[in-house]
């Protein structure tokens, strides 16, 4: 039943007259006599009996009557609760998919602890994805790495990090602090496709005339490093991968680092980055830097 049905109906109901009840509504009169016309066949029932003086209610008329402003007054008590319920935020934040579980799950915890009405939507991606979907619009912010391709967005730091080598417990530099790359000639490793120093890892191992075998090769991070704590290979890694099981020994030689950050989409530029995603943001690696 269309609601602009009652509303002639009440308006009829209440006033006993056609012409003043299309006024009330803002119709012709014709057109609010075709609407009761439908109504009624919509009812199965003559809902008002018609004289040349007055409108009076027909028996079925007063039964429906009752029903018809209790529905009237859910329907604008609903309306009001919509019109008073507080509106959500939602952020649209990027994740790189280098950037560990663990860290990523004590930020959404702590966002979920102070949210103050900020929906989160989260999308796992690529740096370049990540960056395509901040700069249309389809992301408001990210947390990637720090590399040229975000130099044209407003960043903020939050960890810088090097990248180390990872042995299981048993392997023989499970003790070690340090490892020069040509003593590594023999040994197996599993690769992280996605990993963003990949080409600078190879130049590393092929520049001490390392070749090793490779027993993995995978685009999951928790695999790579699980199959490590299992004994299957070694493999290179942000020290902020290590956990238990795990052991982080410095390559020598090898400098490379990664500044993991904040991102910010163009709209957001000096102004909105202080939400509640970004404040977890900050407390997750344990820094408050202004946005530069």
């Amino acid at each position: 039943m269309d609601r602009y049905l009652l509303r002639y109906f009440l308006a009829v109901a209440e006033l006993g007259s056609f012409s003043k009840a299309a006024a009330r509504v803002s119709v012709t009169q014709p057109t609010l006599s075709i609407g009761i016309a439908k109504l009624e066949e919509e009812l199965g029932a003559r809902l008002f009996e018609r004289t040349t003086r007055r409108v009076s209610l027909t028996p079925a008329g007063s039964r429906f009557l009752t029903h018809a402003r209790a529905i009237a007054q859910e329907y604008e008590a609903a309306q009001r609760a919509v019109a008073q319920a507080p509106q959500h935020k939602r952020v649209r934040a990027g994740v790189l998919a280098t950037i560990p579980a663990r860290d990523l799950e004590r930020l959404v915890a702590l966002h979920a602890k102070h949210a103050e009405g900020e929906a989160l939507e989260l999308l796992d991606s690529t740096e370049r994805d990540i960056a395509n979907r901040l700069s249309d619009g389809r992301l408001d912010l990210a947390i990637t790495i720090l590399r040229p391709s975000f130099e044209s967005f407003a960043r903020e730091p939050l960890r810088a990090e090097p990248y180390v080598l990872f042995v299981g417990d048993q392997h023989r530099l499970a003790g070690a602090e340090s490892v020069d790359g040509g003593a590594l000639a023999g040994e197996t490793m599993i690769v992280r496709r996605q990993c963003e120093g990949l080409p600078e890892i190879s130049r590393y191992f092929t520049g001490r005339d390392v070749r090793p075998s490779f027993s993995l090769r995978t685009l999951s991070d928790d695999r790579a490093l699980s199959m490590v704590a299992a004994g299957l290979g070694i493999t290179v890694a942000p020290l902020s991968f290590k956990r238990a099981g795990l052991h982080a020994v410095k390559l020598n030689g090898f400098e490379l680092q990664r500044e993991v950050g904040l991102v910010f989409a163009d709209r957001l530029r000096g102004a909105g980055q202080a939400g509640a995603f970004v404040e977890a943001a900050r407390r997750t690696y344990g820094v408050r830097r202004k946005t530069r």
